[in-house]
């Protein structure tokens, strides 16, 4: 009979869902990994202009963090379709301005290397800012999209350098005869994300300004926007260890 059967228990719709951890990267550790690749450039950057083969330990460089960057937000395939397209013109335009600078102007690597960066940047953010807990690779992704906010800018610097000419002065040592490149762009970008602003670079046109401003508002809002966001996460998940179990 129906009314001997055993009903089965309603749902709980009282019950919060549970949050799955979004996947960032193909692998458990991606973004941990692309924050190894970026520290050791780095590191590296400043002694790179000291060899005789400087250059193409650059590109070597900024290969190892361009792969590591795709991996690191490819968890799914559009991610890692969206990166292949935006990473590979970015890459075959900085090996191709190193033996062939002839072929292409040197603005497109900057240009693609800008739009790689910003997608990069933003599924890290992405990553961040949905995860329901404080993990290892939470941490990892919002310090690595912290130094890729450097990165970000260095290419607009050295756009901006060549498009117009002096729009930067160099305060010390003799006058550069060349515009804004290299370790110098690198050196500038990231003490101007710090705040901390030495002077012996220094901005000289709107455009170059007016980057230089925006650069150094995006670092402090993203301090005290992850922080706060950290802090939320560690809050909540602090909380909901705490309660008693039923």
């Amino acid at each position: 009979m129906a009314d001997d059967q055993p009903s089965k228990p309603a749902a709980d719709i009282s019950a919060p869902p549970k949050h799955r951890p979004t996947r960032l990267g193909n692998f458990r550790f991606s973004a941990a990994q692309f924050l190894i690749a970026l520290l050791l450039l780095f590191v590296v950057t400043p002694f790179v202009e000291l060899f005789k083969n400087g250059d193409s330990i650059d590109g070597m460089l900024m290969t190892m963090v361009l792969v590591s960057a795709v991996f690191a937000v490819g968890g799914r395939r559009w991610t890692l379709v969206v990166a292949l397209v935006l990473g590979v013109p970015a890459l075959a335009a900085k090996w191709i301005n190193r033996f062939r600078p002839d072929l292409l102007p040197p603005e497109v690597h900057f240009a693609a290397g800008m739009l790689f960066v910003g997608f990069i940047l933003w599924r890290l953010l992405h990553f961040v800012f949905r995860s329901p807990r404080v993990n290892p690779e939470v941490l990892c992704a919002g310090v690595a999209g912290y130094l890729l906010l450097g990165l970000f800018w260095m290419f607009a610097y050295v756009m901006v350098a060549r498009m117009v000419p002096g729009s930067f002065s160099f305060n010390e040592g003799p006058p550069a005869a060349h515009p804004l490149q290299g370790f110098d762009a690198f050196y500038f970008s990231y003490i101007t994300l710090s705040t901390v602003g030495y002077g012996d670079i220094t901005p000289v046109s709107h455009a170059a300004r007016s980057l230089a401003m925006t650069e150094a508002l995006t670092g402090t809002l993203y301090i005290a926007v992850l922080i706060a966001r950290l802090v939320a996460l560690y809050s909540t998940q602090a909380s909901q260890e705490s309660q008693p179990k039923n």
